[in-house]
């Protein structure tokens, strides 16, 4: 059974793309057949591209990112620049079709949830569509808590309950990194996961050989994984940065 995990964030710019390559990467490696979308994006293919190299180069450039728009505002507003539309049944129907072989697949959005994708779609739409898992990318500082919470309630009740967390590390730490997660947690939040500060520039191997990263990895994927996982690489994510 092939199993989906949609990648949101509480906006654009918090590490989405980081965290699916590291993800990807790290499913990769173990065995997983991956399959690694970005189905819109605009203002630039780099995002792609990082998947493209996290998956070794196993999925084309086209498959990864079939819209791309070249102006650097909301996909929805450079499709139309460029008098395009792009419709939710499309890119369900290119999902579903390039996802087949596949263990696991992975989404990456735009921008935040309810950012436009296209035309009368969101992240939202596309997410309930694909019956995926919800994982939200947060940067760990002060005032993420208020984002995250409005994030989580924006979701279908059906993947509410199952959304995962990410609290990324930011270069400097501030009066609430520490506090963050605990806070999220006695808020009924089930799943969060703190990730270290990997640097403006990510070197995926060496972070992938970070303790700490594989330990989070290693909790987003345990379901997916079905046991294939050995001793040890399975629980909670990293607390300590």
């Amino acid at each position: 059974m092939n199993r989906t995990f949609f990648i949101t964030a509480t906006d654009t710019g918090v590490g989405k793309t980081v965290f699916t390559t590291l993800l990807a990467a790290f499913l990769s490696q173990r065995g997983t057949r991956v399959a690694a979308f970005k189905p819109v994006c605009s203002g630039g293919r780099g995002d792609a591209r990082q998947l493209q190299a996290a998956l070794g180069g196993a999925m084309a450039l086209e498959t990864i990112n079939p819209w791309y728009f070249r102006a650097a505002i909301a996909p929805l507003l450079a499709a139309r620049r460029e008098n395009q539309a792009v419709r939710l049944a499309q890119v369900l129907a290119h999902v579903r079709t390039a996802r087949r072989g596949f263990d696991v697949t992975l989404v990456e959005g735009a921008g935040g949830l309810l950012s436009p994708l296209g035309e009368d779609f969101d992240s939202r739409d596309l997410m309930t569509e694909l019956h995926a898992t919800p994982i939200i990318v947060a940067p760990n500082q002060l005032g993420v808590v208020n984002q995250i919470v409005l994030t989580l309630e924006a979701l279908p009740k059906g993947l509410r309950a199952g959304a995962m967390v990410i609290l990324m590390g930011r270069p400097k730490r501030d009066s609430a990194t520490h506090s963050n997660a605990a806070l999220l947690e006695e808020l009924k939040v089930r799943q969060v996961h703190r990730l270290p500060w990997l640097g403006r520039k990510v070197a995926l191997s060496r972070s992938l050989e970070k303790t700490e990263v594989k330990r989070v990895l290693a909790a987003v994927a345990g379901e997916a994984l079905a046991g294939r996982l050995g001793k040890g690489q399975t629980g909670r994510g990293a607390r300590a940065e």
